[in-house]
């Protein structure tokens, strides 16, 4: 069986895509190909100055592309409501919930969250909600929530979703990416529940070669940890583009199934993107539930599914 490369993308003309955090790394990467297929390409970013730039990376080597800088800040809810409200297109074929932190020293959102549940949970859970009724009335449209090999790490702890007894950042980080697979899980049950055929998969990228590895520590001042992560980086890690893969795969390819998990061929390391294990954990329908129902009650968006 030949490997599935971006190669293998179909056609995206005529489709809109949203991709969270594409000014760098495996958004940049996916934002790109999907570009280069035709699509029209929201590139949704905190930084309106590595959002332009990355616009400009993308036009620079496919000179047609259809791609827009869009102002989101996930660890602002009024931010995600702002985005939402000034969404434009008709359709909306792609949300590809990409963003994310890594192992950050402890922190909060503009609105009190545990940074990385904040940013990698609760602002994509938010997002979607808003952007429901356009995917609902797109034919073929898909969410991708971008998870992590990371979330065997932890189950959630619903009685503590902002780490406030402990905080571990590792942990905390796992967390945060099997909220992102129950998140994926409940709304793929609840969209069939109603018959829809919007398909909400996962994906993760193994190790690849982005900005994450070196966040925290350079948020910390910690310049040798920063330095030997890079190092471990750049030695060990795919590229970003190799890292993207699952993530379109997921989001193009003819056939993925509700609630599929793809990753990385070689041991959820690297490779061509194929199904994921992922933990019992992250299929459980009443975590899911409840998570689901705390993340209303803490983002303040209710999902109308029908």
């Amino acid at each position: 069986m030949t490997a599935w490369t971006a190669r293998d993308i179909p056609d995206q003309s005529g489709r809109t895509a949203v991709v969270t955090g594409a000014n760098s790394g495996i958004g940049l990467a996916a934002a790109r190909e999907l570009a280069r297929r035709g699509a029209r390409v929201l590139l949704a970013c905190r930084s309106e100055a590595r959002g332009k730039e990355a616009r400009s990376r993308i036009v620079s080597e496919v000179p047609d592309a259809e791609v827009e800088f869009a102002s989101l800040d996930l660890a602002d809810l009024q931010s995600v409501r702002e985005f939402a409200a000034a969404f434009d297109g008709e359709r909306l074929d792609l949300l590809i919930n990409n963003a994310g932190v890594m192992a950050l020293p402890y922190g909060k959102t503009a609105d009190g969250f545990e940074t990385q549940f904040g940013v990698n949970h609760l602002g994509h859970f938010a997002l979607t909600g808003l952007l429901l009724p356009k995917l609902l009335a797109t034919p073929g449209a898909r969410v991708v929530n971008v998870s992590s090999g990371m979330h065997f790490l932890s189950n959630i702890d619903i009685g503590d979703l902002n780490s406030e007894k402990k905080y571990r950042r590792w942990v905390a980080y796992g967390r945060s990416k099997t909220a992102n697979l129950l998140f994926t899980h409940e709304l793929a049950r609840r969209l069939e529940a109603t018959g829809s055929e919007v398909v909400a998969a996962a994906a993760h990228p193994g190790f690849a070669r982005t900005n994450l590895q070196t966040a925290g520590a350079r948020m910390e001042g910690r310049r040798l940890a920063e330095r030997v992560a890079g190092l471990g980086t750049q030695l060990l890690a795919q590229s970003a583009e190799s890292g993207a893969l699952p993530t379109l795969y997921a989001a193009t390819a003819p056939g993925v199934r509700p609630d599929s998990f793809t990753g990385p061929r070689l041991q959820g390391w690297r490779g061509a993107p194929v199904k994921s294990v992922r933990a019992k954990w992250t299929l459980n329908d009443a975590a899911g539930e409840r998570l689901w129902a705390a993340s209303e009650q803490l983002t303040g968006v209710t999902y109308d599914l029908k």
